[in-house]
């Protein structure tokens, strides 16, 4: 066995007990959301972003602000508006004068998005020429300014909130936007105990202790871990034909085309994949299986299928069309 083998053997294992620790030190501060919190840290290894759907209130921001603690990683929080500009996120050229020289020139002043996770706060709520910015950075890793090109220090992580209540006077993301995201993921009230436990925490004078589980340096070794994950063809078969069957072509299945205006693109079974490869690692397995691509399909293909009019009037969601994709297709 090879040093580079043996080294990516030992990673794994880390990661393992590293994910238990980084549920152990979220869970002093987040009461639940066990699910998000595992999606949350799958999306940071596989270097995607996250889109969070939440009613106000849910702790979206200090599960996030958590993370970052836990990770020692920079967080930056950039609250969306209408009145936000694209320099406001990317940053902007001042005229500069040397006090000595009497010379002036431009100097770029760095904005919020020079962090490792962004918190894109209600993203909806500012219009399309601001949430492109944003876009850039997502997709390409660095930020252009006048004639340069500044890039992003790594690990870089977007994690964008929508409310869903208010969309009065909001900017919808675009399709193409949407997919840059890896998951969308859905964060719900927290049961009877678990309301009991945060309020019973939050109205007290405790203070968590929080512990660092790994650095920038770690994450980006990881990172490069999940790639090397070997992966079967059967599994990749699987993931292919998952995304492919919702999309509703001549061949597609008759409630697909009922339901259905536009399916997922070839980036949602790139992300099944990716998602699978994590998962099998942070529970301790060599490599994924199906049951891995199932369980991340609903938070890749949540944000990725466009429903119909048919769809809306007889009641049916995106969540409905894909249990019953998962329930069609075959391993």
């Amino acid at each position: 066995m090879t040093e580079e083998k043996k080294g990516d053997i030992q990673a794994a294992q880390e990661l393992k007990e590293g994910f238990e620790k980084i549920r152990k030190e979220i869970g002093k501060v987040i009461v639940g959301q066990s699910d998000v919190v595992e999606k949350l840290l799958i999306g940071v290894l596989a270097k995607g972003h996250c889109l969070l759907i939440g009613v106000p209130g849910l702790a979206k921001t200090l599960l996030i602000s958590t993370l970052a603690d836990v990770l020692d990683l920079k967080f930056s929080r950039i609250q969306f508006t209408p009145d936000l500009m694209p320099s406001d996120i990317t940053g902007t050229e001042i005229l500069e004068q040397n006090v000595s020289t009497g010379a002036r020139e431009f100097k770029f002043i760095k904005g919020p998005i020079f962090a490792n996770i962004i918190l894109a706060d209600e993203i909806n709520r500012t219009p399309p020429k601001t949430q492109a910015a944003l876009l850039q950075a997502m997709q390409e890793y660095n930020v252009s300014a006048g004639n340069e090109t500044f890039p992003l220090e790594a690990p870089f992580f977007v994690l964008a909130t929508q409310n869903p209540i208010e969309l009065e006077g909001t900017y919808p993301l675009p399709e193409a936007q949407l997919d840059r995201f890896m998951f969308n993921i859905y964060i719900d009230y927290p049961s009877e105990a678990e309301e009991h436990e945060i309020v019973r925490t939050t109205t007290s004078a405790y203070k968590a202790e929080l512990e660092t589980v790994f650095d920038a340096d770690s994450l980006i070794k990881l990172q490069g871990l999940i790639r090397k994950v070997p992966v079967s063809d059967k599994v990749v078969e699987f993931a292919v034909k998952l995304a492919r069957k919702t999309r509703p072509t001549e061949d597609a299945q008759d409630y697909i085309k009922n339901w259905v205006t536009w399916g997922a693109g070839p980036r949602a079974s790139q992300y099944l994949i990716l998602g699978a490869k994590t998962r099998c690692l942070l529970y301790g397995r060599p490599t994924p299986s199906v049951e891995d691509v199932k369980e991340v399909a609903e938070s890749v293909l949540r944000h990725r299928i466009v429903t119909s009019f048919n769809a809306e009037a007889e009641g049916v969601g995106v969540t409905d069309i894909i249990e019953k994709l998962l329930a069609s297709t075959s391993d």
